[in-house]
Order: structure tokens, then C-alpha cells, then sequence
């Protein structure tokens, strides 16, 4: 899509001065590198110093290997799927190519593209996700435990392809930071991937194309950091993409430089973007699981780099990985909120490992696990790679010797998430929370009080996803609509107003009232929010494990307004609805399963599947993917006294 003068001058609003005078530096910048680009120093005697140390590979669990190989294979046969496309081009691919609607990005001027516009570019996302180079690091990893030449070659095959196809500040891959320094993260791994190798260092650090790469990615993220607010996920990116490349490839005049300056930006972003306890101020948790996994890569690099870290970094992360411990279900899954777009900070493993076990398995190899963590059987690659770069610190293994939870955490304050458990294994999240990070709240969700319930691991009332960000722009509005969330509208509205994709002009104001996840006999949320102008709604959950029931209870108060109160089910979950009364059913572990869901009478209840003028009754499992499921939709009128009863009761 492209962007209207509207949109510029709301984005204008949500800067302060110090962020609209930095962009302004940005805009002469740019012009300035049209007519002269900055030139890569020459450099001699490169080396590369930070492989994996002796009998790494060796630790790697044989079923992971065997997943990483099948993977590495199929992507020696072309084949790959990104974002739902699948494709069998990769093994000569078109980098500037979208394959989804067939458009190929401009090679010109990097500023001059208009990568939001999917009319001129493409679907961005697909051009960008093949060049961060993930699928490469694959293969490098596949090389690693096998030493089979064959992913090897494909790897350095690709990347002088890329480096010839993308000279610096030409062409779609040099305008986005985020981009770069997750292929600077890449490039890093591959190097070490590869290192027994004999043509790794005429790869890299001996051929004058790989280090001009090298210094130009460095120096525009230098140069063109994500300010104000953008600070976001992309800032982390950027900081440990650049930290890290500063500390594998430190061959330039002003890497000692580029190092401490990233450093002390990811040390304050790494704190800024994280809540005290330990949930990512996002509120979108595969961000949480991005910027967990960035960090933990950046601490690596730094250790085997033997360059000292804050203990603050360390903290950050730990925290970040005990609160996700925390709010796992039994299936290991956690939270489905705010954006997602399958984004990875260092992928090394195939098809099949489970991405918060794997989290799950570092943060135990790393800092320790903790009595009340769920137990992790999975196996992985990457965990054994990054602990054997991690070195041990004084206190518990190699934490920082601080304060951490006795008991499972059910409650966060600060990020206004409250999860609620029950007999076999109910799940109940409740979010009573700010209404994303900064001021835009880019990846934020207009789901104030919405609830997420599985049972066993499966979705029943479910978090319909994310689904796309650019080019579809009605299916954008639904995925983060209120009306796309387990919650109440009223007059049609969202309880916060958009302002384009990225952006939110008005954000509506949470405040819980009261969260006792361990009641006696019963446990209970509310909260309330002020999104609807002169009225105010409010929601209480309670949760009785002896009786299986959940029962929700929304309130109007102030001005009548008509409403709708949706419930998304998973896409597992058959439904029947007669009347107000849905019975619930489905598969888990070979069993049937089944509970009643007993609507408000007050509205009057439709059932809705598959619907698409206007989008309504569907789940989207990954970016760019969405099935059909059942959504109930009960509309009516809420007047300043309103009360609507819903009770979710499950069969034993």
C-alpha cells in the first residue's frame, strides 16, 4: 500500500522533537550518500577468531541433527515455504522476486524504493525473508554436523550471488535496518558454521566483495538507527546484528567503535523494550521471542569476543526467560497476542524443533532452570551452539546472582497479563494491559479485556493472529480489530483508533481491579478500559477448577451504545449453536472432548465461518497463513447498566 500525506502527518504527531530532528539528519543523509557514498576502507591481515570451540558439535542431539539435515536437503532441492508460498526456486534464487504476485522490486537507488507500495514492489516481506539469510545458516549448520562440502558450496554459491545481485545502497535489501542486522547476525554464524571448511576465509575475511558488504551494513545501521518512536523490535535487531558483526569480523578502523556504541544501545533498548518482569513491552509475544533470541546471541558473540557485558544485559534476558517459563501452557505454547510475523533472531535448526522449547532449553543451559518450570523434552541445535559460547559467571551456572521467583508467576502487573489455570491443564490468559510500546504501538492489537482459553494446549477461545501486515489492508484492520479479539465492541468502533498499519492515533487505557490467579476455591480478574468515550467497559473472569467453569461477565456503564461480543474458537473446535448455547467439541491426545458454552441471552448470537466481505471467522496459525473457524458474534444493545453472563463449562 502506499502512504497518503494523512498518513504522514499522523506518524508527524506521535514524534517528539528530539525523534522529528533526527529523521531530518536521516533525510540529509541520504541525499548526501546519493551523490557520494561512503567507501570501505581497505583492510589487511582479516581474520576470523571466534569459531565454535573443540567437541561443540559433538554435543548436538542425534534427533536434531536428523531434523537439521532433512531440512538442509530439501533446501538443496530448491524448496522452501515462506510465510505460506512455497517455493522450489532456491536453488538459483531471484532476490529481488516477490513470488506470491509475481512483481520484482526495482533495483535503484536504496531510498528510492517504495517498499511499502505492493503495486510497485511486491508483497515485501516476501523478498525480504529469503535474504536475511536464515535458510543459509541452515546449510551452514548442516555442513557443521555432517561435513558434507555439498551445503557448504551451495552457501558460498548464494551469498556472492546475493553480494553481486545487491551492491551497497542499491535495491529493495538496504531499506529496512531490521534486515540488515539479522543478515549481519547470519553472516556471522555462517562464518563459523562453516569454519573447517577450506574455502571459508575466501569467503569471507580474504575476499574484498565479502568485506565490503560487511562495512557497508555496518556502517548504515551506524548511520540510520531506528529512533524514538520506532524503538522497537527493530532497534534490537539492529544494535545485535551490529554488536555482533563488530565482534566476529573486528576488521575495520571503526569496528572498536561501531562495538561500544552498539553495545551501550542494545544494553538501553534491551531494558527499554523489556517490562520489569520480564514480558517485552510490545505485548506481541513472537517479538518477546525475537528480541530473547537476539539478546541471547549478542551475549554470545560478546563472550566469545571476550568483550565485557553489563550485567543488566544478562538480567534482562534472564528475566525475559523466566517470564516465559511462566506463561507457557502445558504444551509449551505460549500467549497468542499483539503481532506476529514468524521473525528469528538465529535460525540453525529444521523443520519440527519447537521454538519456546528450544528458548526454554538456552535459558536452562544458560542460567538455570527453576523448580517450577515446565519440564522441556525436546532437543534442539542451537542451545548446545550457543552455550558452549556463553562462558560461566560467579553465582548459579552462568547467571548473574540475582533475585528469581520461588513459585510460577501467574501475574504480571506492569504488562497487565494475568493467566489463569485449572484442572486438566485450562489456560485462561487475561489482558488487562497498556495498549502496546511507544507511542504509535506498532505491533499492538485493539484487544483490551480479551481472553485466550485452551484446554490442553488446544485453542477454544482463541487469538485469531496476525495474518499479514502490508498490501491487503482489509485483512490488516480484522486480524487487529476489536471485533477479531475474544472481547466487546460497541458502535462498530474499535476501542482504539488506527492510524494506519503501524500505527494508533488513540490508545485506549486498561486498568485491572483486582487478580487473584490463586483464589481460594475460585480465581478471579477484572478489569476495565476507557476506549469507548463515556462509557466504560468493564470485564470479571472467574475461573472454578472444581466445577471446570469459566464464566466472563462484561458490564456497560455510562452511555448506550449497540454492541457485539465475539468469541473466536480454535480451528480444532467444531461448534453447534442453538439459541445462546454452543456446544464445543474436539479431538486432544486421540480423545473427544467437548465442553458448553452458554452465551448472554441478551444478544442475539450468529455463528460465522470463512467470511471474507467483510473478514470474519478465521485463524491465521503463522504469517501469511489463515484457516477457516468458527467465530460467534452476539449483537444487540448495550444500555449504562449493561451485563452479559458468557459460561464456558468443560466435560470431564
Amino acid at each position: 500500500m502506499t502512504m497518503s500525506a494523512g498518513w504522514y502527518l499522523r506518524r508527524l504527531s506521535r514524534m517528539g522533537p528530539r525523534e522529528v530532528g533526527g529523521r531530518a539528519g536521516d533525510a540529509v543523509r541520504r541525499r548526501r550518500w546519493r551523490a557520494a557514498p561512503p567507501d570501505c576502507p581497505d583492510v589487511t591481515g582479516a581474520r576470523f577468531t571466534a569459531p565454535l570451540p573443540a567437541g561443540t558439535l559433538a554435543e548436538v542431539p542425534p534427533d536434531a541433527v536428523k531434523r537439521l539435515t532433512a531440512e538442509a536437503d530439501r533446501l538443496m532441492d530448491g524448496h522452501a515455504e515462506f510465510f505460506g508460498v512455497e517455493r522450489d526456486d532456491l536453488a538459483d534464487p531471484d532476490w529481488s522476486y516477490d513470488p506470491k504476485t509475481g512483481r520484482r522490486a526495482p533495483q535503484v537507488y536504496a531510498f528510492d524504493v517504495p517498499y511499502r507500495d505492493e503495486e510497485a514492489v511486491g508483497d515485501i516481506k516476501q523478498i525480504w525473508e529469503p535474504s536475511r539469510h536464515q535458510y543459509l545458516t541452515v546449510l551452514a549448520a548442516a555442513y557443521a554436523v555432517t561435513g558434507d562440502e555439498r551445503y557448504a558450496e551451495r552457501v558460498a554459491a548464494h551469498l556472492r550471488s546475493w553480494w553481486a545481485a545487491n551492491p551497497p545502497l542499491r535495491g529493495v535489501h538496504w531499506t529496512s535496518g531490521i534486515e540488515l542486522g539479522i543478515r549481519l547476525l547470519s553472516w556471522v554464524w555462517i562464518r563459523r558454521l562453516l569454519d573447517g571448511w577450506p574455502g571459508a576465509a575466501g569467503l569471507f575475511e580474504d575476499d574484498p566483495v565479502a568485506r565490503r558488504q560487511i562495512w557497508h551494513h555496518q556502517r548504515w545501521l551506524a548511520a540510520f538507527p531506528s529512533r524514538g518512536s520506532s524503538a522497537n523490535n527493530h532497534v534490537i535487531a539492529e544494535t545485535a546484528g551490529q554488536f555482533a558483526a563488530a565482534c566476529a569480523f573486528g576488521w575495520f578502523p571503526s569496528s572498536a567503535r561501531w562495538r561500544t556504541d552498539a553495545l551501550r544501545s542494545l544494553e538501553r533498548q534491551l531494558r527499554a523494550n523489556t517490562f520489569g518482569s520480564g514480558l517485552n513491552r510490545e505485548l506481541a509475544t513472537e517479538y518477546h521471542g525475537l528480541v530473547l533470541e537476539l539478546g541471547l546471541a549478542a551475549v554470545a558473540e560478546a563472550d566469545a569476543a571476550g568483550v565485557p557485558v553489563p550485567a543488566s544485559v544478562r538480567l534482562v534476558l534472564l528475566r525475559m526467560t523466566d517470564a516465559l517459563a511462566a506463561v507457557v501452557d502445558n504444551r509449551l505454547r505460549p500467549p497468542r497476542q499483539g503481532d506476529a510475523d514468524d521473525g528469528h533472531g538465529l535460525v540453525v535448526d529444521g523443520t519440527g524443533t519447537d521454538r519456546w522449547a528450544s528458548l526454554l532449553a538456552t535459558g536452562d543451559a544458560l542460567f538455570g532452570r527453576l523448580a517450577w518450570w515446565p519440564e522441556v523434552t525436546g532437543t534442539d541445535v542451537r542451545t548446545p551452539l550457543l552455550a558452549a559460547l556463553v562462558r560461566p559467571y560467579p553465582g548459579s551456572g552462568a547467571a548473574p546472582a540475582v533475585s528469581r521467583p520461588a513459585s510460577r508467576p501467574d501475574r504480571f502487573a506492569d504488562a497487565g497479563m494475568t493467566i489463569l489455570r485449572g484442572p486438566e491443564e485450562i489456560w485462561c490468559r487475561c489482558d488487562g494491559g497498556p495498549h502496546g510500546f511507544l507511542s504509535i504501538a506498532a505491533h499492538a492489537h485493539a484487544d483490551a479485556l480479551s481472553v485466550e482459553v485452551r484446554h490442553d494446549g488446544v485453542d477454544v477461545l482463541a487469538d485469531p493472529g496476525t495474518y499479514c501486515y502490508h498490501g491487503q489492508p482489509a485483512w490488516r484492520r480484522y486480524f487487529r480489530s476489536t471485533l477479531g479479539h475474544n472481547t466487546l465492541q460497541l458502535d462498530g468502533a474499535d476501542q482504539s483508533v488506527s492510524g494506519g498499519p503501524f500505527l494508533w492515533t488513540r490508545q485506549a487505557r486498561t486498568r485491572v481491579l483486582a487478580a487473584d490467579p490463586s483464589g481460594d476455591g475460585v480465581a478471579r480478574w477484572s478489569a476495565e478500559h476507557d476506549g469507548y468515550q463515556r462509557t466504560v467497559h468493564r470485564r470479571r473472569v472467574e475461573l472454578t477448577p472444581a466445577s471446570r467453569e469459566l464464566r466472563i461477565v462484561d458490564e456497560v456503564r455510562g452511555t448506550g451504545r449497540a454492541a457485539r461480543l465475539a468469541f473466536h474458537l480454535g480451528p480444532a473446535i467444531a461448534a453447534e449453536l442453538t439459541g445462546n448455547r454452543a456446544v464445543l467439541t474436539w479431538t486432544g491426545d486421540g480423545e473427544d472432548r467437548s465442553a458448553v458454552l452458554d452465551l448472554p441471552g441478551g444478544l442475539s448470537w450468529r455463528a460465522h465461518r470463512g467470511e471474507s466481505d467483510p473478514p470474519l471467522g478465521w485463524y491465521s496459525a503463522g504469517f501469511g497463513r489463515k484457516e477457516p473457524a468458527t467465530t460467534l458474534v452476539g449483537t444487540g444493545f448495550a444500555d449504562g447498566t449493561a451485563e452479559f453472563t458468557t459460561v464456558l463449562r468443560f466435560h470431564g
